[in-house]
């Protein structure tokens, strides 16, 4: 599968590229960016060609892996889809339903696969606790924290216009929906919602199972302080999560993978653009929340 790169920023050049380029199955073919100098820059360290015009990218390959602002990628990824390209999404999929919908609805009408990378979902170790404990039946209540520094410490990604805009409800908050939804089953509704020191969120969710679970969320949160955890309470016990022995990259070529598996059995993925678009429909209903209450 010839796959080509939309995006050239942080994410692109340490997660993205190095992913595309050594995976067995896909053809790294080409870049394009916001910015031609830096597609040409990142095409010329992995020997591909940078692509001044979307759709000429787009005539080359036979899929897209997206590394941009959310709304940047509905836009392109909507694109993509009607010329018949499979889609490598990050999250958020979109920051608003709309957008997102917008996806799915160009996905499922050019029958193409996708896949959104949440992070987690696709290392080894936190993915199979999460395939073990939806089968497990009486989870009770769910407590999942999500701190990030970015906005405290020399993060490459402080920088990023939209993650200073929306936060850590829209960067952070789409990693534990990814891990809660398939164990404690959909939202129902977002009980609760408050915001905490910086652009820290808190979240109460009622799940389609009866189970609540509470949510913190930030990228403000101290260094020393920073970490992701999850634990579930039921019948069962207590379960939590375990921690990962690889990195983004790592995960991100098991995403490709699975995009591949998609594209070639027309079996969608889990992950896939339609789930997307739910983890981005209770988000958005969290944010209206939390702008109610301001």
């Amino acid at each position: 599968m010839r796959i080509g790169l939309l995006g050239t920023g942080p994410w692109a050049r340490a997660t993205y590229a190095p992913a595309l380029a050594g995976h067995p199955g896909l053809r790294f073919a080409g870049v394009w960016g916001r910015r031609p100098e830096a597609a040409t820059e990142l095409a010329e360290r992995y020997g591909v060609t940078a692509y001044a015009d979307v759709d000429a990218l787009l005539a080359d390959v036979d899929a897209v892996a997206v590394a941009l602002p959310p709304s940047v990628q509905a836009e392109l990824a909507v694109r993509a889809a009607r010329a018949g390209r499979h889609l490598l999404l990050d999250k958020p999929l979109a920051v608003s339903a709309a957008g997102a919908r917008a996806v799915v609805e160009a996905v499922e009408r050019a029958g193409v696969a996708s896949v959104v990378f949440f992070t987690v979902r696709f290392q080894q170790e936190p993915d199979a606790w999460v395939e073990e404990q939806a089968a497990v039946a009486g989870w009770f209540t769910a407590r999942a924290h999500w701190l990030g520094a970015v906005f405290t410490s020399d993060s490459p990604f402080a920088a990023s216009p939209w993650r200073r805009e929306k936060g850590a409800l829209w960067d952070v908050g789409p990693h534990a929906l990814s891990v809660l939804l398939p164990v404690l089953g959909d939202v129902r509704q977002v009980v609760a919602a408050a915001h905490g020191p910086g652009d820290t969120v808190h979240l109460v969710l009622d799940h389609a199972t009866g189970a609540s679970s509470s949510l913190t969320l930030s990228l403000t949160a101290p260094a020393a302080a920073a970490g992701a955890e999850v634990e579930l309470r039921g019948e069962a016990g207590v379960s939590v999560m375990p921690g990962s022995s690889e990195g983004a990259v790592a995960a991100l070529s098991r995403a490709a993978d699975a995009l591949v598996r998609a594209a070639g059995t027309g079996r969608p993925h889990p992950c896939d653009a339609a789930f997307g678009l739910r983890v981005t429909e209770i988000l958005a209903a969290a944010e209206a929340r939390l702008t109610a209450g301001e």
